[in-house]
């Protein structure tokens, strides 16, 4: 009689259905917010490269092109608030103009995965 009643006890149901979805939620979450790093990083090295080449085409006195790290160093500053090394970006100018080229190895925080590598590239008439 005992066993049956234990048997049909439905009293610790939600406590095991959350202990089976929460670490299927929370990698869910956590994915979602490492994606969003990621494609924050990659809009600020596009912005970054973007504004360096027209600062090389538009203003010389900030942006010499002879002066290829001047160049660099200005798209560090407009990385949308990341601390990248001026070794991220690289100038060139090619048939199109001033180019900028960024490469950067994006690592992801809670995975033991390799890193990503981001690339950015922004070419602005001279």
């Amino acid at each position: 009689m005992r066993l049956v009643r234990i048997w049909r006890d439905e009293q610790g149901a939600s406590a095991l259905e959350f202990a089976i979805l929460a670490p299927v939620f929370f990698l869910f979450i956590f994915g979602i917010i490492e994606l969003g790093l990621m494609f924050w990083t990659q809009a600020g090295l596009q912005h970054a490269a973007e504004m360096a080449a027209r600062c090389a085409s538009i203003n010389t006195k900030l942006c010499p092109n002879d002066k290829p790290d001047a160049i660099t160093n200005y798209a560090t500053q407009q990385a949308f608030g990341l601390t990248l090394p001026a070794s991220t970006f690289t100038y060139s100018t090619p048939a199109c103009g001033n180019q900028v080229n960024a490469s950067y190895a994006f690592q992801f925080q809670g995975l033991d995965l390799g890193p990503l590598t981001l690339s950015a590239q922004a070419c602005f008439p001279g």
